[in-house]
């Protein structure tokens, strides 16, 4: 159970998006706020400059969706990992922390850029040339990285064998893309198979 009173009534809640792990922002919440939040699954904080309720992307567009609720031990702090519907921030950025993203958030991301490639095919982008050629040459093209990559692990040349890994990487998010899959479905399944 939560435990309100500890703070005059808020609570801090961390909203962490759910792909990338990236902190979007911090905000309070009181008890109507979190059954509100929990109930319609669009975070809702209550607002210590206002005196008010209000829920993410009222004004904006921006909801951030709920996907999990997490407690701390102390049963005083919130996170809630969320899907956002556009930038997180007022100045218009993905966060309100100015920070680079992490390397492994940078897959997610990538994911959405060439996700974004299928849909629009600017002229004169690799991957969508990727694209047009369809799914027969995206896949001969992993099959060609990952045959590059395996030869690459062969010699003792770190900086080949990286681009190739990336290569294999990048071709892989792109035939992800071309079969309407992501990434983080990947990632399920990896999570699906770990055993500690």
């Amino acid at each position: 159970m939560l435990d309100f009173n500890k703070q005059g009534g808020l609570i801090p809640a961390i909203i962490q998006d759910y792909q990338t792990l990236q902190v979007l922002m911090l905000g309070y919440m009181n008890e109507e706020s979190f059954k509100i939040t929990q109930e319609t699954k669009k975070v809702t904080f209550f607002s210590r400059s206002r005196q008010t309720l209000w829920t993410k992307g009222e004004t904006s567009g921006n909801f951030l969706h709920v996907k999990e609720i997490f407690v701390d031990c102390d049963n005083d702090t919130i996170l809630i990992k969320a899907k956002a519907d556009g930038p997180t921030c007022h100045k218009g950025t993905t966060s309100c922390f100015d920070f680079e993203e992490s390397n492994i958030g940078f897959l997610s991301y990538l994911q959405k850029f060439i996700d974004k490639r299928n849909q629009e095919r600017p002229v004169g982008s690799y991957t969508t040339k990727l694209f047009r050629e369809g799914i027969n040459k995206i896949s001969k093209k992993v099959g060609e990285e990952a045959v590059e990559l395996v030869i690459a692990s062969k010699d003792d040349n770190d900086s080949l064998f990286l681009n190739e890994a990336a290569d294999l990487l990048y071709h892989t998010v792109v035939l992800l893309s071309a079969k309407g899959k992501k990434i983080e479905d990947v990632v399920e399944i990896l999570k699906g198979r770990h055993q500690e």
